[in-house]
Formats: structure tokens, sequence, C-alpha cells
């Protein structure tokens, strides 16, 4: 019982390691955790949303679109550029349109995710692979 669930503990491990060495993940946690501060300081009740308008709209906009630029890259490594530079725009856009970007904390994670995912690159084989396959 005890050896069965620890092999299924070590095969979960490395999926998750494979998983995170395969796709930009840290770059999509930050730019979730930015996108999920801004939304958290924006969340006010239903009917203040709905009689300030457009303005408390906004802040959910921004960090529900953060956090699905986040996401997707995690589904689709290739998109990488595209929604990290929507989110690095969207987390800028927040400082202005929801309470400062999540009071400058939301925006900066946003910031850090987004560029991150415009960095990532998938892994290259090393040289001395290389070697050997010729």
């Amino acid at each position: 019982m005890l050896s069965a669930l620890a092999a299924r503990a070590v095969a979960a491990h490395r999926w998750c390691r494979a998983f995170r060495r395969t796709r930009p993940f840290w770059g999509a946690v930050w730019l979730v955790a930015g996108g999920w501060t801004v939304l958290r300081f924006s969340l006010s009740s239903v009917q203040l949303i709905v009689s300030t308008g457009f303005g408390a709209l906004a802040g959910y906009l921004t960090g529900g679109g953060m956090i699905l630029c986040g996401l997707i890259p995690l589904v689709a490594p290739r998109q990488r550029y595209t929604f990290g530079l929507i989110g690095c725009v969207l987390a800028v856009v927040s400082l202005v349109v929801s309470n400062l970007g999540g009071f400058l904390l939301g925006m900066a994670l946003g910031v850090l995710g987004g560029a991150m995912l415009v960095g990532w690159g998938p892994k290259r084989p090393r040289r001395s692979a290389l070697r050997e396959a010729r």
C-alpha cells in the first residue's frame, strides 16, 4: 500500500517537473498572481459596480485578462510572445484603472510575469547530445 502510494507520488512529481520544464510555468505563475492581486483589490459589491459603471468594471477586465494571459501559454506555449505582451500591457493599464494596479503589487507581478513569458524559450539540447547524434 505504502509503496504504491510512493510510486504514484514519484510519478506525479516527474510529470510536474516535465510540465514545468516544457512550458513557461513561472512566468505564468507570476502573471496569474498579478492578475489575482489586481482582481482582489477591485472586488466590491454588485450594486456599487452597477452604479459606478465602467470605472468599476475595468478592474475586473484587467485582472481577469491578466489571469487569462497567464493561463493560455501553459496550454499553448508557442503563443507566449503574444500573451506575454498583452499581459504586460494589461498590467500597466491596471495602474490607471484599478486602485493603482492592485496597490502597485499586482502591476509589478504582472509586468514580471509577462516579461518572463516573452523571454522563455524551450530547453536546448546539450552540446554533448548533439555531438553523439552526429
